[in-house]
Formats: C-alpha cells, sequence, structure tokens
C-alpha cells in the first residue's frame, strides 16, 4: 500500500475557533451560547468538510476524549491512556472490558455514517452496560425526527438527548452519543466527529457556583448543547491543528524511507489515533515496525504515546 497523496495533506491552514466563542465558564443567556456554538461549529464544519487525509486520525483522537467523559460518567476509572491500551493492546478479536467497550461505542460513532436503527442500538447498549428496554426502540425516529426539525443543530441533539431520558432512566451516556450522532445529522457530516460528549464535565457546563452539572435533559438542555458545541469545537480545532503539522513532516519525510512496507504503517497512522509499535503486515515484521517508528518518531513525524520502552503506541 502506498502513502497517499501530499496534494490536500497540509493544504488547508486548520482553523481555530476565535477566543470569544469559547465558553471558559457558565452562560446563562441562551443567546450567547446559541452565538458561541454557531462561530464555533463554523469552524470545526470547514474542517470536517475539507476532508484531509489525516482526518481519521483526527475523529478517533476526538472520539477517545469523548470515551474517556463518557467513562468518568459511568463510573470507570480508567483514563485515556488505560482506554487506549485497553482497545489497542488487546489480542484480535478480544473483549477489551467494560471501559474499553465505551470506547469502542464512540470509535464507531466516529467510523461510520451517523445513522442508527434497532440492532445498531442493541448492540450499543450492550457496549455502554445498559439494560435493553422495548422503549429504546423508539430512539432511531426520535432521532430523524430531531435531525430534520429545522432547529439549530446543538437544539436537535438537545431533542434528541431528551428522547432518550424519556424512554429510558439512567442512560446519560446514551443520552450523550445519541446527541452527537443527531448533531452530525443536522450538520450534514458524512462522519461524526464527537464533539458535545468531550464536554461532559467542563466547568461551562456547571452552575455559576461551579456545583451541579447541567444534564442532558433538563431544561437547560439546550444551553449545555449550544455551550458543549462551542467547548468541543475549539478543542476538536486544536487537535486538528497539532495532528496536521505531524501529518505534514510525515508527508515530508515518507520519500526518505526505505522499509518496503512504509506506505502501509503511514495509512494507518493517518486513519487512527494509535498504532502498536508491533505492526505486523505482509510487508512489515515486528522488528521492521519497530525500527520505522523509532525513526519517525526521530524525524518527529509521530509521538510514542504510551510513555512505556515496551508495548509501545505510535501516533499522529
Amino acid at each position: 500500500m502506498r502513502a497517499p497523496s501530499s496534494t490536500s495533506i497540509s493544504a488547508l491552514q486548520t482553523p481555530g475557533v476565535p477566543g470569544w466563542a469559547i465558553p471558559r465558564a457558565p452562560v446563562e443567556d441562551p443567546t450567547e451560547a446559541a452565538y458561541m456554538a454557531g462561530a464555533a461549529l463554523n469552524c470545526l464544519d470547514n474542517l470536517v468538510r475539507a476532508d484531509l487525509p489525516w482526518a481519521g486520525a483526527w475523529r478517533q483522537r476526538v472520539a477517545l476524549n469523548a470515551a474517556t467523559s463518557a467513562a468518568r460518567l459511568l463510573g470507570h476509572r480508567e483514563d485515556s491512556a488505560a482506554l487506549r491500551d485497553a482497545w489497542h493492546l488487546r489480542p484480535a478479536g478480544a473483549d477489551p472490558g467494560p471501559a474499553g467497550n465505551v470506547l469502542a461505542a464512540w470509535r464507531r460513532l466516529a467510523s461510520r455514517s451517523p445513522m442508527i436503527d434497532v440492532d445498531g442500538l442493541r448492540s450499543l447498549t450492550n457496549l455502554l452496560g445498559l439494560a435493553w428496554t422495548p422503549a429504546i426502540e423508539a430512539l432511531p425516529e426520535a432521532v430523524e425526527a430531531a435531525a430534520s426539525s429545522g432547529v439549530p443543530a446543538p437544539l436537535a441533539a438537545a431533542a434528541a438527548a431528551r428522547a432518550v431520558g424519556a424512554v429510558t432512566s439512567g442512560a446519560e451516556a446514551l443520552a450523550w452519543w445519541i446527541a452527537d450522532l443527531t448533531l452530525a445529522r443536522r450538520m450534514r457530516w458524512p462522519i461524526p466527529v464527537p464533539v458535545l460528549a468531550t464536554q461532559i464535565h467542563a466547568p461551562a457546563l456547571r452552575g455559576r457556583s461551579g456545583g451541579t452539572r447541567h444534564r442532558t435533559g433538563g431544561e437547560r438542555g439546550g444551553v449545555t448543547m449550544c455551550l458543549a458545541a462551542a467547548a468541543g469545537a475549539a478543542e476538536a480545532c486544536r487537535f486538528a491543528g497539532e495532528i496536521a503539522t505531524r501529518a505534514a513532516r510525515l508527508d515530508a519525510v515518507a520519500p526518505k524511507l526505505r522499509a518496503k512496507g512504509a506506505g502501509e504503517a503511514i495509512a494507518l497512522l493517518l486513519e487512527d489515533d494509535a498504532v502498536s509499535g508491533t505492526l505486523t503486515t505482509s510487508s512489515l515484521s515486528r522488528w521492521a515496525s519497530r525500527r520505522l517508528f523509532e525513526r519517525l518518531e526521530a524525524l518527529e513525524a509521530i509521538r510514542e504515546l504510551s510513555g512505556r520502552s515496551t508495548f509501545r503506541l505510535y501516533g499522529l
């Protein structure tokens, strides 16, 4: 497999969300929250529609952060590094464990078109450790109604999240997942960038006194989703800037690589948050992969993500 063409790998200067559109404290005024969300989502939308070669790695990096927030919501202790390990270091086909399954749910969201049916919901509730109830079968229709309602995208996401609370209790993680899917549907993105769930525990989503976190189904659900969209889009754009810099460097050094399977490894790095340092392919042995990744790290084209001397993981 050859490395992707360089024609657009660094052609777009990644947009940054203006500082005034990033909520750093609770916002009470719904109009102000909506204004911030609109500005931030416009920047994010420009990135999504650019369809850059490193978009896969970017979406999965955002999904990891969303899953980390959701795992904390569900009572799991694993941080982002532990979730990454649970997924990427498991034997092929093995269950990554309860927290790893939370990451699987958000990885799925960030790699497919924003559609959901009853079978998909059954699988999703299983990943999130939630009990299935027949009432959940109504959610695809609720998502469709919210996405086609004509209201601004964050408010459509809030409506879909409220629908989750209406059919099942104790499923806030599912509500955030559905909200991100609905946001993508309303924005007409081909694949979701799950920015809302990254902000579940953000200070801006709490009351002015820093107390109770606003819930997706509460009376301030619309404001909550607007603030989550603004803060989450800003964070995603920042990630994009970091990844774009390393992707451009990776593209620049690719012609210097002599490993036979280097192109395949580069393609994987552009598609995912992390790649195992012991990757094996038809063209790369574990030893060759290790040498390749160590060289790319020395050339500052990728990062080692685990901080370990063994069982290493690499990514943009």
